[in-house]
């Protein structure tokens, strides 16, 4: 689970609060939710395909587009995590330049796990080269010598591939699993070519896919869902599903009031959407890291509040939980929040965002406990900065 994650900066004197299973981010237009959210992205991008192709995907529009306005230097990225709620903390460090044709590549790259008031390095690289402890333990295996033909691929990406590295693997498993939803309700209307696939993408295309997948692999536990989903959408009576002639298995929403079923390409984007999610939550091996980017649009205000508790519930109580972020600034969703899941992104004076914890404002917490929800203060501008 992600227990920070730090963009520009590295402080190694940070003591920020560690991340919750379920949080939020909220903030005004502007503030940079976008931008947080697409860290992720972009970490992911890189990690599939290399610095130089990561900087041009989804419109970031190259190095010199993702560097702070008035900046010189390096992107830099420094992410904790835990394997197990009980292991030490792991430590991965990011640093991407620009050369002198202005190609972004790998300046530096580092793994550390820390404990006992110490910390122990497995992996650094500096422009392609470095070291890489093998093994489980630092110092017990055999220290290499390594060297990268392109620096523009993260090293994770090529040494978490070889049996010898396995704690490299580990983090490089864990980054690659990350979910990231960029849903499009008109791309899940579609109808995708009969074949079951196990997880949903990131813009929901292959809804039908995953239906088909949880028909076929997990049925009981795919009624269910089912079932739950109708229970939560006004005027749903049921969903169930009913195959084609081509062999597709095409969703039937029943609508009180109606002989005839609706098919998911005439039915809101609202509903397709909360039934995408309560599908991605029902992944029977479910990502480590998912994100959701503003999950209220097309949604009915009364079902933010139900969703807000369905993506806590499955942070928790079985084995290795998702832990999900999600950037929002609606108060109805906000109200199911609690302060410790609830970081506020604000820009200052100088230009820069600043995230700080509701939890951390001693106002909003003698309010939420006399009983006011987050997203009534969040409205009231109760989380804007006071003198």
């Amino acid at each position: 689970m992600l227990k920070k994650i730090t963009m520009g900066r590295l402080d190694e004197h940070s003591h920020e609060p560690p991340l919750t299973p379920f949080l939020a981010v909220i903030g005004k237009n502007g503030t940079g939710k976008s931008t947080l959210f697409d860290t992720f992205g972009f970490l992911s991008d890189s990690l599939a395909s290399g610095v130089e192709e990561a900087c041009s995907l989804r419109s970031r529009g190259g190095f010199e587009r993702l560097v702070s306005s008035g900046v010189e230097g390096s992107i830099r990225f420094e992410l904790c995590y835990r394997e197990t709620p009980e292991s030490q903390p792991i430590t991965y460090e990011l640093s991407i330049a620009a050369d002198e044709k202005d190609r972004p590549y790998v300046l530096e790259e580092c793994l550390r796990q820390s404990g006992n008031n110490s910390s122990s390095t497995f992996f650094s690289l500096n422009e392609g080269k470095g070291f890489a402890w093998t093994g489980e333990e630092v110092f017990a295996g055999e220290k290499v010598e390594v060297s990268l033909t392109d620096k523009s691929q993260l090293g994770i990406a090529v040494y978490g591939v070889i049996k010898d590295h396995p704690r490299i693997s580990r983090f490089r498993d864990f980054l690659k699993g990350w979910y990231l939803s960029y849903f499009i309700p008109d791309a899940a209307k579609g109808l995708p070519k009969a074949g079951p696939q196990r997880r949903l993408n990131a813009r929901g295309d292959n809804l039908g896919n995953v239906v088909q997948y949880m028909e076929k692999e997990h049925k009981e536990r795919f009624g269910d869902l089912l079932h739950r989903v109708a229970g939560k959408i006004p005027g749903v009576d049921s969903i169930k599903t009913k195959r084609s002639d081509d062999g597709r298995l095409l969703l039937c929403f029943n609508e009180k009031g109606f002989k005839d079923p609706f098919y998911a390409n005439q039915m809101s984007d609202g509903t397709l959407k909360l039934l995408a999610y309560m599908l991605m939550l029902e992944d029977p091996q479910p990502p480590p890291f998912i994100g959701i980017e503003e999950p209220e649009n097309g949604l009915y205000h009364k079902l933010l509040e139900v969703l807000a508790a369905e993506f806590r519930a499955h942070t928790t109580g079985k084995n290795n939980p998702p832990q999900i972020l999600v950037t929002t600034h609606q108060p109805y969703f906000i109200n199911a929040l609690r302060p410790e899941e609830t970081w506020i992104l604000e820009k200052g004076l100088d230009g820069f965002a600043r995230i700080k914890r509701a939890a951390d404002d001693p106002l909003v917490c003698s309010l939420v406990s006399e009983g006011l929800p987050l997203g009534g203060l969040w409205y009231s501008d109760y989380f804007d900065a006071r003198a």
